[in-house]
């Protein structure tokens, strides 16, 4: 456990490191959109003033990347020919009284020197973006959605309104979606964002050791104010996204976010939860007992997801390809469930409750699936799901990655009552309901984040992972006292 010196030497460093990402890399990034791009005009939109005044404004990622502008109401014209562009950004003035409840925003000329870009009134974006329109210079845009895995249903936004009719006024506009190049300059990580991603991975390792050293539990929420109490003394600035923690069957529920039931002896608790720390998101899982020790059963299960995580390990170097590495964390769980007896075999195959095609996926169709139906990895960065340059291309890792490696299991009789009622799930269901009964209402996932470096794969999260591990730092607990 560590001592208060020496978290209070994570919380200076975290401190030294702000603002590590200086205005001339930002520079660089619409330098190099410019040159992908060649000719045309790019729009984009940040984010709005937010229209409760239940939370803090926070900036949509792929704005920030290109400007380090965090006010509201703003947006970012760029004007491009032969690969070089000029950047303008549109500012929307808070109203004298406003500003004494939100602040004063920057004025142009505080853009002007410190982002290097120019600046103007939002209220004259409209016209220059019709007389740029005109220009036969293709438009290219940076919508406002706030998340972009629901872009496709946040489609009535500011900016998109806004786009939309000035496309109607000029017809034959080309207008394109500059989201993939943006996406693919923001999935290699330049040096200043990886130590800022170390960072977050660091604290987020730090909330997880104090939910582990908590006198021992009943709520879900007194975990989860473990973790956030730590996150924010550490210098995070909100958690990365709503912490998860779900004890017994809630475990067994992926993105379970209530966090206000019961834990109990014998159960294990599901602590998806990490912090963002100068806008950059960590991400991390550990699965817990309540009691301290892991039963039998639920070792077994955590076992074979962290055999899992380690083989994606090992196939996630540079120049690897990201398939392997999740086929071969594939392939450990698959054996280890058919050992246990929670499938029949390793390509057996059941009717699932959502619609797959086997034919072509016919992995998507096996009994494993249904107990480990998520994905092992995704990219890490400005938002908690940040484009990877393993997308795209060969798919294989290369410097400047950053990931997680995250796989699980989740066993409950509940889940088998989802089943189509069709002769080959019964048949499934009779063989293993009284296995399944041993790990009832069991999740275990395990989460870490890594960075692709020249030397290979570096774990940057560094929370207590393996049993014996997790159970030694948990004999360190206080006794609980009870009012």
């Amino acid at each position: 456990m560590k001592t208060f010196a020496a978290l209070l030497t994570i919380t200076l460093a975290a401190q030294s490191l702000r603002a590590q990402i200086p205005a001339a890399e930002y520079a660089a990034r619409r330098d190099s959109l410019a040159a992908r791009i060649g000719d045309g005009v790019v729009v984009a939109f940040g984010g709005r003033t937010p229209i409760t005044d239940f939370g803090p404004f926070y900036q949509l990622p792929a704005f920030h990347y290109l400007t380090n502008f965090d006010e509201p109401d703003a947006a970012l014209v760029m004007v491009v020919r032969g690969g070089k562009g000029a950047s303008t950004l549109f500012l929307t003035p808070v109203a004298p009284r406003s500003a004494f409840y939100y602040g004063r925003r920057p004025d142009s000329a505080t853009v002007v020197r410190e982002l290097r870009m120019g600046a103007r009134s939002f209220s004259s974006i409209e016209s220059v973006v019709d007389s740029l329109a005109s220009s036969g210079l293709p438009l290219y845009s940076l919508t406002d959605f706030a998340d972009a895995d629901f872009a496709s249903q946040d489609s009535l936004t500011r900016g998109r309104q806004f786009l939309r009719a000035i496309a109607t006024r000029h017809n034959g506009l080309k207008t394109r979606d500059a989201h993939d190049i943006v996406d693919a300059l923001r999935a290699k990580k330049s040096p200043a964002e990886i130590a800022l991603l170390k960072k977050a991975a660091e604290i987020s390792s730090e909330g997880h050791r104090a939910a582990m050293t908590l006198a021992e539990p009943t709520k879900e929420y007194e975990l989860q104010a473990a973790l956030e109490y730590a996150f924010m003394r550490l210098g995070g600035a909100r958690p990365s996204y709503g912490s998860i923690v779900g004890g017994g069957v809630h475990g067994t529920q992926l993105h379970y976010m209530r966090d206000r039931g019961d834990v109990r002896p014998g159960d294990v608790v599901v602590m998806d939860a990490a912090t963002e720390y100068e806008g950059y998101a960590a991400d991390i899982t550990r699965t817990i007992p309540v009691s301290g020790r892991y039963t039998a059963e639920q070792k077994e299960l955590y076992q074979l997801v962290l055999d899992a995580q380690k083989a994606a390990e090992r196939n996630s170097k540079p120049g690897m390809s990201a398939a392997a590495a999740t086929d071969s964390s594939i392939v450990i769980r698959e054996k280890g469930l058919a050992a246990l007896g929670l499938i029949e075999s390793v390509d057996a195959q059941i009717d699932m409750p959502w619609q797959t095609n086997c034919t072509q996926n016919p992995r998507s169709c096996r009994q494993s699936t249904f107990w480990m139906i998520h994905g092992i990895s995704h990219g890490i960065g400005l938002a908690v799901h940040d484009p990877a340059q393993f997308y795209t291309g060969d798919h294989t890792f290369k410097e400047g990655d950053a990931f997680t490696i995250e796989p699980g299991i989740y066993i409950s009789t509940s889940m088998l009552d989802a089943l189509p009622d069709t002769p080959r799930n019964r048949r499934f269901i009779a063989k293993v309901k009284p296995v399944v009964a041993k790990y009832e209402n069991s999740g275990v996932r395990i989460e870490d984040d890594y960075i692709i470096t020249a030397n290979g794969l570096e774990r940057i999260s560094n929370a207590p992972r393996e049993i014996a591990e997790i159970e030694a730092l948990m004999r360190t607990r206080p006794p609980r006292v009870v009012p």
